[in-house]
């Protein structure tokens, strides 16, 4: 007889994960997709959003090959030392076994979270982490990036580069077994992507002089609808991270919700005392400072935690970006976004102070059996063993993610230019991609005789609806 569900799986656990799932998902695609494009000049809000979807999409088929199972499978060696426990075997999910039966991650110790979810819903999940990190980086060389190069460097960047902090910090690897914690990828994500992108800006070189003198989006309107996705898809981001619908999963989303409301308005409070009008560009970064910061802490910390947070981490990012941007070496490289300042240093800053807020009441439920619930206590808990590994760990992501980044896009560029040419980034997007975003039916560069299809065009004729 047929079971809709197999005995150990939870219908409200896998439904809920599969909704994180999803909202994770839309925070990429229409999310950043909208959001690039609208934050970017015309003239590269094609390329910017074809840029976003060709990552999204490779990120998935490198996922299910090879790159969940160096995340989130058996340590490639034995024993317990650093370069045993590095990365996980390589190995596609495409079987039977791996999508319909129950999801695992083994640990150091032995055991495993009890999940009641199958394996296929552990690994879109995690996938739709993966794919949002290299995008994140991709905002740092939006306007000058060659598509044909940044897509073979997405899979070999997931490959060498995210699989390895994934497994070393979430799969069971070195730095999970000394206790550092990442909640939903302060470092894994927000942290590894700022460094990526502020290298690949180095390497990459700046944009036309003109896009940077003239650096004003084509349409806040669609800004603000991409930043409204992320918000709110964020909800999925640090809730789904307990793998429960439980206590743990509410109390994340109502720290992530808090640490933003507070984050923003501390941008803004910022522009005010510094003479600044505040506008919706400064306050989407405020936005993003606040859902990084909480991102490694937010199933850790209570709500006065939260409330810290979003005060310090704002403040810290706020600062690096309008001031600490004119030192060097951050006024050496032209970082389209200012990733390394939104999601580097917020990032770092909320790895850190988990190491400083994390109350030891707060336990993260991961299912009776072999692993017992998870909680952290910081150090105005009176441990300061945290705050160290947490350290430890984010140099080791900022050095990895930098060395590995800069050589695979030397690899890359050995093969295909990492540069667009000079003549189509003086075009634009109808030179990379044969349209524009606001297409017309006058002459235009890329089509002197009309857009073909739209009428006035010369030998076309308006396209009908039945």
């Amino acid at each position: 007889m047929y079971l809709p569900y197999e005995p150990w799986l939870s219908p409200g656990d896998n439904a809920w994960q599969l909704t994180a799932a999803t909202l994770v998902g839309l925070m990429s695609v229409p999310g950043l997709v909208v959001l690039y494009g609208g934050v970017m000049q015309k003239r590269w809000s094609i390329n910017s959003m074809m840029l976003t979807f060709g990552t999204f999409a490779i990120v998935l088929i490198v996922w299910v090959l090879w790159a969940f199972k160096m995340g989130f499978g058996h340590p490639i060696g034995s024993g317990s030392g650093f370069f045993s426990t590095f990365i996980g075997r390589p190995d596609p999910i495409l079987g039977h076994a791996e999508e319909q039966g129950r999801a695992n991650i083994p640990l150091l110790s032995g055991g495993m979270p009890n999940f009641k979810f199958p394996m296929s819903s552990l690994a879109y999940f995690q996938f739709v982490f993966a794919a949002i990190t290299p995008i994140l980086a991709l905002g740092s060389v939006l306007g000058r990036v060659n598509f044909k190069a940044w897509i073979p460097f997405c899979a070999l960047w997931i490959t060498f580069v995210y699989a390895i902090d994934a497994f070393l910090l979430w799969g069971g690897g070195w730095f999970a077994h000394k206790g550092a914690i990442d909640f939903s990828g302060g470092y894994v994500i927000h942290l590894s992507a700022g460094v990526t992108g502020f290298i690949a800006a180095a390497v990459i070189g700046p944009r036309l002089q003109r896009d940077r003198e003239i650096d004003a989006p084509n349409n806040v309107l669609m800004v603000a609808t991409g930043a409204g996705l992320l918000w709110l898809g964020w909800n999925g981001f640090n809730g789904g991270d307990p793998y429960f619908a439980g206590a743990a999963a509410s109390a994340a989303v109502v720290n992530t919700n808090l640490c933003t409301a507070v984050a923003f308005l501390v941008w803004v409070l910022w522009d005010y005392l510094t003479g600044r009008k505040p506008s919706l560009i400064g306050g989407v970064n405020g936005m993003i400072t606040g859902l990084v910061v909480i991102t490694p802490a937010a199933g850790y910390v209570n709500g006065w935690g939260a409330i810290a947070m979003g005060i310090i981490g704002s403040t810290i990012v706020y600062f690096s970006l309008n001031y600490v941007s004119r030192l060097w070496p951050f006024r050496a490289v032209d970082d389209t976004l200012g990733v390394i300042y939104t999601h580097g240093i917020a990032g770092l800053c909320g790895g850190l102070l988990v190491g400083i807020f994390a109350d030891p009441l707060m336990r993260v439920y991961r299912g009776v059996g072999k692993t017992p619930d998870i909680s952290a206590a910081g150090a105005i808990h009176g441990n300061w063993t945290l705050l160290k590994w947490q350290f430890f760990a984010a140099l080791f992501v900022i050095v990895w993610s930098a060395v590995a980044t800069f050589i695979l896009l030397k690899l890359v560029g050995l093969f295909i230019p990492l540069r667009m040419s000079e003549e189509n980034m003086e075009i634009g997007d109808t030179a990379e991609h044969g349209h524009e975003v606001y297409p017309s039916d006058v002459p235009s560069l890329g089509f002197p005789s009309g857009i073909p299809g739209l009428a006035g065009t010369p030998g076309e004729t308006a396209p009908t609806t039945a």
